[in-house]
């Protein structure tokens, strides 16, 4: 080989793993997304409960995907169980995914998040502030720049950069932003908690907490049968699902990990079930300071409540709450915090998985090597590539839209790939077997399942679903058009 390879470092230990999983789960969504379910079900009760099932789900999944873990303890993860449990194709087609939309979809939407919270404190950073516009493009329409998209782009760059350099640098970064965003959040709500209770609110809140309907942008409620209750607590979960999702992205780096197939097993449920209890406790918190219902006219936030905040920013209203004008500063420092560290996060791992493709000699054959700094530069830049793109086109969050189906379904094959191993590979090492088998894994195939039937039968979402499936399914052709002269290539330049 005409240029030196590099090679693993196990270097990740398990506190550094527990910041990796809590960071990569943690970004935007969380301060986010309960507005939009607090619209669907209508009530206290049904918001939380929705929050607590995706906990369920969420650490279900950690305690069964944990078996295959510590029998795979191996640098590409989750693609790398779906190879032993099925074949090379069904793990390529999710490694497709994940290059395209599931990994760098969401790099690209939290560093948005970042560049937008970062607009609060320095307003030059603005999607108004058009840096450069482009009309009547051939197929691409108009094309506009902003500030907001240079920044995306120069943290994803800088991020990339700090972890080309080995994964020394780039755990540095999450144990440190990790650390300080768990922190900053246990303080937001012990002041929520002791210092910013609204009586109110509270009247309010906990009067008739069962009492479901869904609410219109204009602040017209419709009661919930119990049959559109059921559909709407499943839809209300795709925001909380994809706040709670990336827990499995530690499994990507097994190679670099200290005893691999004790440490990601441990860091999963740690990280996951910190990660649970912090979203509930926050939610808690929303509803102590906030009335849940409010009207979309309201100039205040009091008077908007949970429903109606402010560009959904349910976070920022709760911190005004409770330190008053101050608090949306407070709150913009802290998503800036909980941005970085998790675009960190999901950066260093999802590379990992394109390296172990193309060692397979299914994907981009350069992504197949280390540099001298002992991580896959290669695909790590491609990565970043495609995500600063995704950027530029402005179409990240309609894509993970339409994936959030496939990122479930994808979970949920893989949780079943467990009973399929038990049965071809029965005495295969198994240093951690899942806990409460075969009960708690069927447990989450049957909820995701239920989660991806609603999505797939809901008239107003289940085009999501369909181009979801359909974006698995384009994977299939590419596999069989490319499959040998990847593997070719990567053979000839690995000096096979």
């Amino acid at each position: 080989m005409s240029e030196k390879q590099g090679h693993f470092q196990r270097a990740i230990t398990l506190f550094d793993a527990v910041m990796i999983v809590s960071g990569s789960m943690i970004g935007s969504g969380i301060f986010i997304v309960s507005t939009d379910i607090s619209r669907k079900v209508g009530s206290t009760g049904w918001l939380l409960v929705v929050w607590l099932l995706t906990g369920v789900i969420t650490l279900a999944g950690a305690v069964s995907y944990g078996e295959l873990s510590s029998m795979f303890p191996k640098v590409g993860g989750q693609y790398v169980y779906l190879r032993e449990a099925y074949n090379k194709l069904v793990a390529f087609l999710y490694g497709w995914t994940l290059f395209l939309v599931i990994q760098t979809g969401v790099i690209a939407a939290v560093a948005v998040a970042f560049a937008r919270f970062t607009g609060v404190l320095i307003p030059w950073f603005s999607e108004a502030n058009v840096l450069l516009e482009v009309n009547n493009l051939p197929l691409l329409g108009s094309f506009k720049f902003s500030t907001v998209q240079l920044l995306a782009i120069g943290l994803l760059v800088f991020l990339t950069y700090i972890n080309s350099r080995g994964v020394r640098g780039g755990k540095l970064i999450s144990n440190i932003f990790g650390s300080t965003k768990l922190v900053a959040l246990g303080v937001l709500i012990l002041s929520g908690l002791f210092l910013g209770v609204k009586h109110e609110a509270v009247s309010q809140n906990f009067q008739h907490i069962w009492q479901a309907a869904s609410f219109d942008a204009a602040g017209q409620s419709t009661p919930l049968t119990v049959a559109a209750l059921v559909t709407a607590v499943g839809l209300a979960m795709t925001g909380s699902l994809f706040s709670s999702d990336a827990w499995n992205n530690i499994g990507f780096a097994g190679d670099e990990i200290v005893k691999p197939e004790r440490t990601i097993v441990l860091s999963m449920a740690l990280g996951t079930g910190i990660v649970t209890g912090l979203y509930l406790l926050i939610n808690v918190v929303y509803l102590l300071v906030l009335p849940l219902q409010g009207d979309p006219n309201a100039t205040d936030v009091i008077g908007r409540g949970i429903m109606y905040a402010t560009d959904e920013r349910v976070g920022t209203a709760a911190a005004e709450s409770i330190l008053g004008a101050p608090g949306a500063y407070v709150m913009a420092v802290l998503i800036m915090i909980s941005t970085f560290s998790a675009d960190n996060s999901i950066l260093l791992s999802g590379g990992r998985a394109y390296y172990a493709m193309a060692q397979d000699g299914v994907f981009f054959p350069g992504m197949a090597r280390l540099n001298k700094a002992g991580v896959p530069g290669v695909a790590l830049w491609g990565q970043c590539a495609w995500a600063c793109l995704l950027c530029l086109s402005g179409s990240y969050g309609e894509l993970l839209n339409y994936v959030m189906f496939s990122v479930i379904l994808f979970y949920v094959v893989t949780i079943i790939g467990i009973f399929i191993l038990r049965r071809t590979r029965p005495d295969a090492p198994r240093p951690y077997r899942a806990w409460g088998y075969p009960v708690v894994p069927l447990l989450y195939i049957v909820l995701a399942s239920s989660f991806c039937f609603i999505l797939l039968t809901d008239p107003a979402n289940s085009k999501f679903a369909q181009r979801g499936l359909l974006l698995v399914a384009l994977g299939v052709p590419v596999y069989y058009l490319f499959r040998n002269r990847f593997a070719r290539k990567a053979k000839e330049r690995l000096g096979e």
